[in-house]
């Protein structure tokens, strides 16, 4: 895997964690279904509206009554917005109803009380009405056995309406992918400690389950293990035992105390470079079934590295859309190197330009953070000017 290319190593990435991504679906409860993906498309088991019934407080009425008009109706009854099974109502007469109310048989057409004059006993009418005037029909929304919800779709708040509306409790959605990550480096501190001179916050833990969230997927294992091989195996014995798949960060690089690299190239792990800045030093393993991708240290290493090389997966699995890809023209010029796929940091300038944001260093994590682009600049091209095209990312 040695300084093999970003595409080379994307395309081992996808087909080492090929297996783990493999689309699994479970039933879960209407309340706790909200963002999840339907994994299969769901069938209405009833009709809606289930009744017929009134759109509108007012009166029931048979439309062929008011051919003449006024018509003046007795008001033989009242059906309220509750469980009711009102007699058929007769030629000749109307019946006060609420909005909501079981439409009794015979009758056809609702006239809205604001359309009409009673006297508590009769009702009189100045309006003509058409058959299905302000009423709600059984089925007229979807009819039983139809496609409720479609399979691949993320359930907002209208999406469980529908399913509570249709008497259904649970729905079957994509299992979430279950994720593990594993920040390594004795230098590391938890944000809110007090730091000694040489130890720096540790932001990939955030920025890695942050990131793991944002495509689908759930953290179910995080830790920060000290430069020591003992706990490092610890750590990846407890990943395995709860995830579907494991990131780390930090710890393969060619120098010393690089626990990552310790721990796992015994066991088979692929420890090389890929042409990309940042995020050159890159791992992939197995651990007891599990399949372990490992980021380098850098904070703007991982969470590009993470961007191009695990998001696109996991989003795919997780039914979220990709962040927007477009052209762009930049506002100043830039250099890069040859033989190395660039991910600068930009800001969108109106709709078409971008400014290059902070400098290509992999600790700049305030320029990464002020950015919303990554701006892409491929293996072969070692000057930009202004108004050169480049692509970017949405981040």
């Amino acid at each position: 895997m040695a300084h093999a290319t970003v595409a080379e190593h994307a395309a081992h990435v996808a087909a080492l964690l090929s297996p783990a991504l493999e689309p699994r679906t479970e039933s879960v409860a209407i309340d706790d279904a909200l963002g999840r993906v339907t994994a299969t498309s769901v069938p209405c088991p009833v009709d809606l509206p289930l009744f017929d019934n009134s759109q509108m407080d007012g009166f029931a009425v048979r439309s062929a009554d008011l051919a003449t008009l006024p018509a003046t109706l007795p008001i033989v009854g009242e059906i309220a917005a509750r469980p009711s099974d009102p007699l058929p109502l007769l030629p000749g007469s109307a019946v006060r109803i609420m909005t909501g109310g079981v439409m009794p048989a015979g009758a056809d057409a609702v006239v809205p009380v604001e359309d009409s004059t009673d006297d508590g006993a009769s009702v009189t009418i100045t309006r003509a009405r058409s058959a299905g005037e302000y009423v709600r029909y059984r089925g007229s929304d979807i009819r039983q056995g139809d496609r409720l919800l479609p399979h691949g779709l993320r359930l907002g708040s209208r999406h469980l309406a529908v399913l509570a509306a249709a008497g259904l409790t649970s729905v079957p959605v994509l299992a979430r992918v279950r994720v593990a990550i594993i920040t390594t480096g004795s230098e590391l501190i938890q944000p809110g400690a007090v730091p000694s001179l040489g130890q720096v916050f540790d932001s990939n833990a955030t920025a890695l389950a942050a990131a793991v969230r944002a495509t689908g997927a759930v953290v179910a294992f995080r830790s920060h293990v000290l430069d020591d091989r003992a706990a490092m195996l610890a750590a990846l014995e407890q990943a395995a035992a709860s995830a579907d798949l494991i990131f780390t960060s930090g710890g393969i690089s060619m120098g010393e105390y690089e626990v990552v690299r310790e721990t796992l190239e015994p066991l088979g792990a692929k420890v090389g470079h890929v042409a990309m800045q940042p995020g050159g030093p890159q791992a992939t393993a197995v651990f007891e079934g599990v399949p372990v991708i490992c980021f380098p240290g850098n904070p703007v290493s991982t969470q590009i590295s993470f961007e191009v090389f695990a998001a696109p997966l996991l989003r795919d699995v997780g039914g979220v859309a990709a962040p927007a890809r477009r052209r762009r023209t930049l506002t100043a010029g830039t250099a890069s190197i040859a033989g190395k796929r660039q991910f600068l940091r930009g800001t969108a300038v109106g709709e078409s330009a971008v400014t290059l944001a902070g400098g290509p260093s992999s600790h700049l994590v305030a320029g990464l953070a002020a950015s919303d682009l990554l701006v892409i600049v491929p293996e072969d091209v070692t000057e930009l000017v202004a108004g050169d095209s480049v692509e970017t990312w949405e981040l």
